[in-house]
């Protein structure tokens, strides 16, 4: 279940994977498909569940997709076992549900209008391939998106990845209220002032920072700039030509024989970072990525890379790049931009993914202890604040490790669309040990918010394939809000009293 570490055999290389690493589904699966699917397999199977102790999760292991397959073709073999066992019932009934979805985007085409802004006459959009799937009639479904090398899924309503209509501060928002236009004048006056008070920064920027101010807002929480005013084009000058310097350092070191499996593992998981959203599919948006992560690798060989570290990049690229985009950033070609700003946002994407390392390193080094820890410490909590879901896993079999692992390994950016990260991030940023000690009650509240659909799912593949399949496409920032203010509860009623509710 762990995600190998680059040192070790690594998946995509000559060498056979360490162990199975497994990814959500982009968009997740239909539950009511997934449900079907459980049920007819169920059938089939004669073996009682307690007698399947020591082969349940390898089992449920063949039949689940690899998150880091996509876009290995070279690997793939469709005579294999996995191929041929695919349920006919399971087939006809997603076919009908892209068909009468489709049927349906089709009687109402305003809903699949809300994935594309308007953008000025003088930028070169790139087509998002949701918008492609639905130009396309309805006898082109089963066919494969050449550019998204991914299993068919049911065909759901399209959202936008980075931004929705509905979010405010984001792209396409509707026009500010006046409590919005007072946050963002008070952002601006916290920002302007000769020495920012972080702490004051801090606090406003808990409930979300407003899309205008979040770049540099970003940058001061994060420790990349200096709160003096007077400091700042300095140091970002420094840094950003310190950055560059290391490229022109160590990067063609990504050649020699001790360098090679690193590059090698990040030029294979780049293209897998956020598959669906055609900005980060962009080879000079890939280039980046791999300079950034390669100059960060070599920088700190205790950990090197490890898969996963490659989607922290996104949000700080995102946002970053927000800067000089007014609206859909998930379409926008970079090429428009100039030299300066591109080199711009990758230093300052590189400086502010390292200031977030440096505080979880040790979920990355050997063994990777620090996720160990913070999983334990999660079931821990979990027995704690709902007793009914911790004992409903340990009847099914289900080990914590074999779904949270991804929770804390990638802080959640596999479960949720990109927009609901950069909000959560706002608030991570904020919290003192934001991305170590409070991602902890962030996931216990995220595990509890599905505890109806959990206590539902009767059987060991029923909770596995619902846990990494947990159906968030439609989140916005009122989900995110409420997931951060129960996440707030429960860390003020366990952090300082950790003996408190001790059974």
């Amino acid at each position: 279940m762990m995600i190998g570490h680059c040192s070790l055999k690594l998946p995509g290389s000559s060498n056979p994977p360490t162990s199975p690493v497994y990814g959500a589904q982009h968009p997740p699966l239909d539950p009511r498909l997934t449900k079907n699917f459980i049920k007819e397999r169920s059938k089939v199977s004669t073996v009682p569940l307690k007698n399947k102790k020591a082969s349940s999760f390898h089992e449920f292991a063949r039949n689940t997709s690899d998150a880091w397959d996509i876009g290995d073709d070279e690997e793939e073999d469709f005579s294999s076992p996995s191929f041929q066992t695919l349920n006919s019932k399971v087939a006809l009934a997603t076919a009908a549900q892209v068909l009468e979805n489709h049927s349906k985007l089709r009687v109402k085409p305003e809903r699949s209008q809300s994935t594309t802004s308007d953008v000025p006459a003088n930028y070169k959009v790139i087509k998002s391939s949701s918008d492609a799937q639905l130009s396309r009639n309805s006898s082109d479904t089963c066919l494969r998106n050449p550019l998204h090398k991914q299993q068919s899924l049911p065909l759901r309503p399209i959202i936008p990845l980075v931004a929705r209509i509905s979010d405010q501060n984001a792209s396409g928002a509707p026009p500010m209220t006046v409590r919005e236009k007072t946050r963002l004048e008070k952002f601006r006056q916290l920002l302007s002032s000769h020495n920012t008070d972080l702490d004051e920064l801090r606090k406003c920027s808990w409930p979300g920072v407003p899309r205008e101010v979040r770049p540099v807002t970003w940058r001061l929480l994060s420790g990349y700039l200096p709160a003096n005013t007077e400091r700042r084009k300095l140091t970002l000058q420094r840094k950003r030509e310190e950055y560059f310097g290391f490229i022109e350092q160590y990067y063609d070191s990504r050649n020699e024989e001790h360098h090679q499996d690193t590059y090698r593992q990040i030029h294979i998981d780049i293209p897998r970072t956020n598959p669906l959203i055609p900005l980060f599919q962009q080879p000079l948006v890939q280039e980046i990525f791999e300079r950034i992560l390669f100059i960060w690798a070599i920088r700190h060989p205790a950990s090197g890379y490890v898969q996963g570290i490659n989607d922290l990049v996104t949000p700080f690229f995102v946002v970053f790049l927000s800067e000089y985009v007014e609206e859909d950033v998930e379409n926008f070609d970079v090429t428009n931009l100039s030299q300066d700003m591109l080199r711009s946002i990758e230093a300052d994407s590189f400086w502010c993914m390292s200031k977030l390392l440096d505080g979880i390193q040790d979920n990355y080094t050997f063994a990777q202890p620090g996720i160990q820890k913070k999983v334990k410490a999660l079931e821990e909590l979990v027995s704690r604040i709902d007793e009914q879901v911790h004992n409903h896993f340990r009847r099914y079999e289900v080990e914590y490790l074999q779904f949270a692992f991804r929770w804390m390994n990638n802080l959640l950016m596999r479960e949720l669309p990109l927009r609901c990260t950069i909000r959560l991030w706002d608030t991570y940023q904020s919290e003192p040990e934001g991305f170590s000690h409070f991602h902890l009650y962030v996931c216990a509240a995220f595990l509890i918010k599905w505890r109806k659909e959990i206590l539902d799912e009767e059987d060991f593949q029923g909770l596995l394939m619902l846990l990494q399949n947990l159906p968030t496409i439609h989140w916005g920032n009122e989900e995110i809000g409420l997931l951060l203010a129960e996440a707030y509860r429960l860390k003020y009623m366990f952090a300082d009293a950790p003996n408190h509710y001790r059974r």
